[in-house]
């Protein structure tokens, strides 16, 4: 049975620029397909439609009838006075429709009226088959893997955060049961704790879900295939996410190579036709005929047109080079507002080189943690220290900008001091072109802001970027760019995200926020997720974890290779000389004060503490010559 039936769909904003063209795909029941493409491509327009909300051109998009649809984008408005609860309640109305029905029936029935009998018998069987009387238990456990606590069960409706609203809406259509699911970004606004919990409801969920996403994870756990909108039209693809990349890759490589042959064919039919030409201007008639069938013959050949990418991001990161070991130093760390303590007594160390994720539940204090790091707020205790060579590049979570009435060129001209050219050139690196770069900053969506800020940081020196949900906004190809860039980029990076793709891609050590204090795992993603399942099965058990020696593990490939390594290397080297420096100028201390007991004894004092020092640099600085030269070889 076919439950979303798309057929001819076309529409258009702006005369000659159709969104959708002859768009055509459909949804059987029980399926899970996700809805791909740019943004802008029309993904959110099919949408509207599909809910009535736009009236397309031509064609027609429906979904089967008799089957409640729930749209996770739209926000129903409630009457102001509503609670958290009281919307969740919603989902019920329903349910307490069948329940006063009864109740009027149950008074007919002592009448001895038998039509009422068999109305009650048959809503009877209804309301218990619906969970009419499970309605408190399964909203205490939706509301327990959404995070939706009994506090925030009392608050108004409409002093919640759009985050919140999406978060309760998601729970009340949950609760509907609905039948056929319709998800705009649906882990936009969730921690990893609910978009894992709503991964696994909808790994359950008999209904059929059309899903737009720009999470790969979300996709890769939750879709069956895959639908992505390219020219107003659908390309189908029959997996998720991870085989739609695959797959999408070979149909362009297909494509390429049937290009490239009708080219090289068109080539040589072009080079016979303009022979025969020149021999039929010598009085060969049937030649010049020949030529001229040809040329239709090559006519008929052009019909494969050049399959293009996206382009790729063509700048990274600039980079400042990092001298010594030390980038950041946190001791007893604490952080509260209005009497709530979000952590305390955090110690860590962050060497050159690491990449850091710092992960935790909404609410947490990851933000804040950021901006105690950035100077934008003072901590409640402790302190921090950053290395003397660090220079740090930040883009934020909400993207902002001082002078939003200016364009996109003067944005640059301005920030980065930089020529009108350099400044075209480094906004067409970001997608940004023709007139495009002439909109105002005011114009621009989420993700717009956010490719801006990025032009901006990637013409800085920087050797410490700290990213606060960087793919937040971006659509997949977008992200695509970042982690490029990144992907080069050979400096520290600390970065908050609830995009399990960019975390599995770049952590090589994890933060974990959660109850007042951080957990430091040293290791990757998938290792922290190993880690913590073992540990769920040890609580589960009452046992503890086994003590024994762990084994040696190979040294982990340093992040930038040899080129930072080469970075420490220098620097070790540095450290040395500047320790023999001193070294020599306490031998010339000591002649001067020789003749001064006292003095000499702190001299050779200084002397012994330095010794030992240099023992320690020489060490590692042959430790990381040797590493170096292993990794040439």
């Amino acid at each position: 049975m076919i439950d979303i039936q798309v057929t001819g769909l076309s529409i258009e904003f702006e005369v000659g620029r159709k969104i959708l063209d002859g768009l055509s795909f459909q949804v059987d029941q029980g399926e899970r397909v996700g809805l791909l493409g740019r943004n802008g491509a029309g993904k959110t327009t099919l949408f509207k439609i599909l809910t009535g909300e736009l009236l397309p051109d031509e064609g027609e998009a429906r979904t089967a009838p008799g089957k409640g649809v729930g749209l996770i984008s739209q926000i129903p408005v409630y009457p102001p006075e509503y609670t958290v609860f009281d919307v969740l309640n919603t989902a019920f109305d329903h349910l307490r429709a069948m329940e006063k029905e009864m109740g009027e029936l149950a008074e007919k029935m002592g009448e001895g009226d038998r039509a009422a009998l068999s109305r009650y018998d048959t809503l009877t069987a209804l309301f218990e088959r619906q969970g009419g009387y499970e309605t408190e238990m399964n909203l205490n456990k939706v509301c327990n893997g959404l995070d939706i606590s009994p506090a925030m069960r009392k608050q108004l409706f409409t002093e919640l955060s759009g985050g919140e609203k999406t978060r309760v809406n998601l729970a009340r259509l949950i609760l509907r049961e609905t039948e056929i699911l319709l998800l705009d970004e649906p882990t936009n606004h969730l921690d990893l704790y609910a978009t894992e919990w709503l991964e696994d409801y909808l790994s359950h969920y008999k209904g059929t879900v059309l899903a737009i996403s720009h999470d790969r994870w979300f996709l890769d756990r939750v879709v069956q295939r895959c639908v992505e909108i390219h020219d107003g039209k659908a390309e189908l693809y029959s997996g998720n996410y991870s085989f739609y990349v695959e797959e999408k890759e070979r149909r362009f490589q297909e494509k390429l190579k049937q290009y490239e042959k009708e080219q090289a064919k068109v080539a040589q039919l072009e080079e016979a036709a303009d022979k025969m030409r020149l021999w039929a201007f010598m009085g060969n008639d049937k030649l010049y005929k020949r030529a001229i069938n040809m040329e239709r013959r090559i006519e008929k050949l052009q019909t494969t047109d050049r399959p293009t990418k996206e382009r790729k991001l063509t700048m990274g990161f600039g980079e400042k080079e990092f001298r010594g070991d030390e980038v950041l130093t946190v001791k007893d760390l604490a952080m509260g507002f209005e009497g709530r303590t979000l952590f305390e007594n955090v110690n860590l160390e962050v060497a050159g080189g690491e990449r850091v994720a710092l992960l935790g539940d909404n609410g947490t204090g990851k933000s804040t943690f950021v901006k105690i790091l950035l100077g934008e707020l003072e901590p409640a205790g402790g302190k921090l220290h950053f290395g003397p060579t660090v220079r740090i590049g930040y883009l934020p979570q909400l993207v902002t900008f001082d002078h939003p009435e200016r364009n996109l060129v003067d944005t640059l001209l301005w920030d980065l001091n930089c020529t009108p050219q350099e400044a075209r050139d480094t906004l067409a690196a970001f997608n940004f072109r023709g007139e495009d770069v002439f909109k105002l900053v005011s114009d621009l969506s989420g993700g717009e802001r956010s490719r801006l800020k990025l032009c901006e940081l990637m013409s800085k020196k920087i050797n410490l970027l700290i990213l606060d949900e960087p793919t937040n906004h971006l659509d997949v190809d977008s992200r695509d760019w970042i982690e490029e860039a990144v992907r080069a980029y050979e400096g520290n990076l600390l970065f908050v995200s609830h995009d399990r793709y960019f975390i599995n891609e770049f952590a090589q050590r994890v933060w974990m926020l959660e109850k007042g204090t951080i957990t430091d795992f040293k290791g990757t993603y998938q290792e922290f997720l190993d880690f913590q399942e073992r540990q769920k099965v040890y609580a589960k058990n009452g046992t503890q974890p086994p003590v024994k020696e762990e084994p040696k593990k190979e040294k982990p490939k340093r992040p930038g290779g040899t080129k930072e390594l080469e970075k420490q290397v220098a620097a070790a080297e540095r450290a040395v000389a500047k320790a023999e420096e001193k070294q020599y100028e306490l031998a010339q201390r000591a002649e001067e004060v020789s003749d001064n007991y006292l003095e000499l004894q702190k001299v050779y004092e200084e002397q012994h503490v330095l010794e030992e020092e240099i023992a320690h640099l020489y060490t590692v600085w042959e430790t990381l010559a040797a590493e170096l030269e292993e990794m040439r070889q």
